[in-house]
């Protein structure tokens, strides 16, 4: 694939991601759909198209270089984007060397995790020391870190990581108002059929699909230019505790 290719194949995902359809691409550059359609086809982009473009997305080009060149680097036979189970006991049992990879992993600088973490020398060594001896990164030339793993990270549903982490979410995320600077709350309650739910599932899978997505697009930027995000996806059958006293009869239609 040449350098070319790989740019507009970046561009395509990161239009994605930000759910960007043709259409709506169309509209903001001043195209119709098909012309939009016509160029990502044929690839002819001006320079002051593609600036356009990446605009319309708040990008810039130089971002769209960072994330092709970051995107088209060999991937190591050995990179997973799932740790053993081993790997994941050693991250549950050591919350600051969770903390350690996981700024790692999010395209943070060894100085720059250091410094987050507050730690010395001595604890940033010893702490990549333990990632390493774990297989979870090796430690290069300048103190530079090459991962093992990748954005996004498939967690083990019943692993040691995603207990720890889902029990720290009922106890720590929810207590917020949800009402400051990038915080939201929504909540829905209906009935659906089976078919809807099916769709519904679907739907949060995709949800969930484009956050990784968003993630892995921006690993490479600046640790000024992002801000840790968390999102919290969960549906369930449930019924009000309110309502519990107004269940129907035995023989009548349940919730």
């Amino acid at each position: 694939m040449t350098e070319t290719q790989q740019m507009i194949e970046t561009l395509k995902r990161c239009l994605r991601a930000r759910g960007m359809s043709y259409s709506r691409l169309g509209q903001a550059l001043g195209l119709s759909e098909s012309s939009v359609k016509r160029l990502f086809s044929q690839r002819s982009f001006t320079m002051a198209r593609l600036e356009r473009v990446c605009r319309a997305i708040d990008m810039t080009i130089a971002d769209l270089a960072r994330m092709t060149e970051e995107q088209s680097k060999p991937v190591p036979a050995e990179q997973t984007f799932t740790l053993t189970l081993a790997q994941e006991r050693i991250l549950a049992k050591n919350s600051l060397l969770l903390a350690c990879f996981y700024l790692l992993l999010n395209g943070r600088s060894v100085e720059e995790m250091s410094n987050r973490l507050s730690l010395s020398d001595r604890a940033t060594k010893n702490l990549l020391s333990q990632l390493c001896a774990a297989g979870l990164l090796n430690i290069e030339k300048g103190n530079k870190v090459r991962m093992h793993a990748r954005l996004p990270i498939a967690w083990r549903p019943d692993g040691p990581v995603r207990k720890l982490y889902e029990r720290q979410v009922r106890e720590e995320f929810l207590r917020s108002e949800f009402s400051g600077t990038n915080e939201t709350l929504s909540f829905h309650s209906a009935e659906l059929s089976p078919a809807s739910v099916r769709v519904l599932m679907r739907k949060i899978e995709k949800l969930g699909s484009d956050f990784a997505d968003l993630a892995a697009l921006d690993v490479a930027l600046p640790s000024k230019e992002k801000v840790s995000i968390a999102m919290l996806l969960a549906c369930r059958p449930w019924v009000f505790s309110m309502f519990s006293a107004y269940r129907p009869r035995t023989g009548t239609r349940d919730w």
